[in-house]
């Protein structure tokens, strides 16, 4: 087994999948802990789904019949080869994978009407951050995720499980998890937008808010159980904009 190999911990086997989930490398780490065993389950999953959505029928590609002309004249070229039917597909479903990945998985090029309906769209754009997990990210980890020179953080709030740098109307955020009564919930802090005041979410198995804090804010988000009013006084106590 290699040094990489015993060296790799929750973090570096999660973020390594998550780039490609055809990643069999780990596996001395795969072997011991269960959660990220369920996470490469969810990874693979989404793959699956992915690959199914690409298995479209693509019409026979019909050449445009152009009228006979006078050759007497005319320096003949070599002849451009048609695509054949496994090129088509091959073109066909390249543009469809990068139109997916691309809309589906980090919502490019998608319009939302206000913050919090990409906020809570944003959820969508990352299932596997949401399973229940009692294992800690790294001092590490979070550092890197949320750099001093963003934010002061503590571990007041609850058990951070995920942390992932995000992107909210066009910005780098921090995207934290940590562990509520009844499930994950989700923390996004967003120090570049401002809200007048706090605004409720809605979603179809969530619900949660943002609120106002300093020149920035911070939504958080849980199951529709889940009472978000002590998580809520504990992030605000917890997070203080370092810019």
């Amino acid at each position: 087994m290699s040094p990489v190999t015993k060296l790799m911990n929750c973090d570096e086997y999660r973020e390594m999948i998550s780039a490609d989930p055809t990643f069999d490398g780990g596996a001395g780490h795969l072997s011991s802990c269960g959660e990220c065993q369920a996470f490469r389950r969810d990874i693979q999953s989404l793959n699956l789904k992915i690959a199914k959505a690409m298995q479209i029928t693509v019409p026979e590609l019909k050449l445009l019949q152009l009228p006979e002309i006078e050759t007497e004249n005319v320096v003949s070229i070599a002849a451009r080869k048609p695509f054949s039917k496994p090129a088509w597909f091959a073109l066909a479903a390249t543009v469809l994978l990068a139109a997916f990945v691309g809309v589906r998985m980090f919502g490019v090029g998608v319009h939302y009407d206000s913050l919090g309906e990409e906020v809570l769209a944003h959820l969508d754009h990352e299932p596997v951050a949401l399973r229940a997990s009692s294992t800690p990210v790294t001092d590490t980890r979070l550092a890197k995720v949320v750099p001093a020179d963003v934010a002061q953080l503590d571990h007041s709030a609850g058990l951070i499980t995920y942390a992932r740098s995000c992107e909210i109307n066009g910005k780098s955020v921090p995207h934290l998890v940590i562990q509520g009564e009844h499930g994950p919930v989700t923390i996004l802090l967003m120090p570049d937008e401002a809200v007048a005041e706090a605004v409720s979410l809605d979603g179809e198995n969530v619900h949660g808010v943002i609120l106002p804090i300093g020149a920035g804010s911070i939504a958080i988000m849980g199951a529709r159980e889940e009472k978000l009013e002590r998580i809520e006084k504990s992030v605000l106590n917890s997070v203080k904009w370092s810019t």
